[in-house]
């Protein structure tokens, strides 16, 4: 049997369709992807809102939008029942510019002026951002 021309049309660009190919992890709704040139980051190509996880339902991927990173395995159920990367959970940024990094008993902070301060353990080590300067300490 023969598919009409018409049917044929309708299911090859049902199938070319890239809007229900990808799945924003936020809304749970179908969307199209585009990159924003300015940031790099991937965004819905209608809005133009950063998406954060995405998935493409033809690879079944889960893809983190700043990075493009596959990250199948690595997203949990966060604070206000929202799905995040698992990594992101060990690095915040403050208000201040700071960056903090937590993982165990090892803590990085990164502050604003270029200072670093490392708490591995009872071990603590000042960087001073602009001269370089590394003090050691142990408890």
């Amino acid at each position: 049997m023969l598919l009409s021309p018409v049917i044929l049309t309708v299911v090859c660009l049902a199938c070319s369709d890239s809007k229900g190919r990808y799945i924003d992890l936020s809304t749970g709704k179908a969307i199209e992807v585009s990159k924003d040139e300015k940031t790099g980051f991937m965004v819905n190509k209608e809005t133009g809102e950063a998406l954060y996880i995405y998935v493409d339902t033809k690879s079944h991927d889960t893809i983190y939008a700043k990075t493009g990173k596959v990250i199948n395995g690595h997203i949990i159920l966060g604070g206000e029942s929202k799905y995040v990367f698992d990594e992101d959970e060990k690095v915040k940024t403050g208000d201040n510019g700071n960056v903090e990094y937590k993982d165990g008993d090892k803590k990085v902070k990164v502050e604003n002026d270029g200072d670093i301060k490392i708490k591995d353990g009872d071990k603590k080590v000042k960087i001073d951002g602009e001269t370089g300067e590394r003090k050691t300490k142990s408890d």
